[in-house]
């Protein structure tokens, strides 16, 4: 079976070749304070943390091939390009250091791994990002959240194995573009989606155009305004504010009679150091407000003086909210 090999376009092209160069250069044998500082301007920015794990990912598989005899070789070759290269004098882009050698050929001898990884896009608790597609499709994904490419001649296909995503899909009528989820299916051709894995299942908001939701138990084609879940293979939709469920895309969770403990596990997505319900805590009251994504702080504020609870830090880092303190 083919795949797509054109990868993602220059803006994460380019992201994960700075990657590429910051490890190498993170690699000598000594990195003076105003490289480190550098480098951490340049990770701070959208999307460069995780280029730098991919790249890390890479080099870590890469180090299993340092005792094979055709990489050893490849690695001699290497060299002695690298010393004819120097010995005309320096050359537009030098990464340096044999890391930097061992960096490049881990990409090129070992670059099936380099195409495993860059087809596989993912985000850290609190994170999001937007990847550019080589058929002009994005994929946003949200915090914690993980998808895999995979396209071909007659098929885009994305397997969400992790967290959520809003898919804005370019219009190929003759590639149906398909997010699957463990077997569960949401087919388009052009169109924009949101698609969550949860406990129970599958949920799949439809912003506009029309998909088809199916699973093993049944199917059912979603037009703009309508909500799919798909639970025990069992596929069922209802009327819904897609703005408002696709809220986390602009920034904000938006709560609109969520029970507490549902409002909490939600705040908690984007958390390291979590909201904790005390066991006395009003579980199945509703609750609505608007918070930014990962200010804990406010929600926190706002569930105590709306419900009379006590919030309490601990030694951990978590916040518990209860009534009695």
């Amino acid at each position: 079976m083919g795949r797509d090999m054109n990868g993602p376009t220059v803006r994460v092209a380019k992201e994960e070749t700075e990657a590429a160069s910051w490890h190498a250069r993170l690699g000598a044998s000594e990195v003076d304070p105003q490289t480190l500082k550098a480098f951490f301007e340049w990770r701070a920015k959208p999307g460069h943390a995780a280029a730098y794990r991919r790249v890390e990912q890479v080099w870590r598989q890469a180090e299993g091939l340092k005792t094979s005899p055709e990489v050893q070789t490849a690695l001699a070759a290497a060299m002695q390009r690298r010393s004819a290269r120097e010995a005309k004098g320096p050359s537009g882009l030098a990464l340096g250091g044999l890391a930097a050698i061992g960096a490049v050929l881990a990409l090129g001898v070992g670059g099936w791994w380099w195409t495993e990884v860059r087809n596989v896009y993912s985000t850290a608790v609190g994170e999001q990002q937007v990847v550019q597609l080589s058929d002009g499709s994005s994929v946003r994904l949200d915090t914690d959240s993980r998808v895999r490419v995979r396209y071909t001649g007659d098929r885009r296909t994305i397997a969400l194995e992790k967290g959520q995503a809003l898919f804005e899909v370019a219009k190929d009528a003759g590639r149906p573009f398909v997010v699957d989820v463990d077997g569960a299916q949401v087919t388009a051709v052009g169109t924009v989606f949101d698609v969550r894995r949860e406990v129970s299942g599958l949920r799949v908001t439809l912003v506009e155009g029309v998909v088809d939701v199916a699973d093993r138990g049944g199917r059912e084609r979603l037009t703009a305004g309508r909500q799919a879940r798909v639970r025990a293979g069992r596929v069922e939709s209802r009327p819904v504010d897609a703005r408002a469920a696709t809220s986390w895309t602009e920034g904000r969770i938006v709560l609109v009679d969520a029970r507490l403990q549902d409002a909490v596990m939600e705040v908690n997505r984007y958390l390291t150091e979590p909201v904790i319900l005390a066991s006395d805590a009003p579980v199945s009251t509703p609750v609505n407000g608007s918070f930014r994504v990962g200010d804990r702080d406010a929600f926190v504020a706002a569930a105590s003086g709306a419900l009379g609870l006590k919030a309490r830090s601990r030694s951990d880092g978590a916040v518990v909210l209860s009534q009695s303190g």
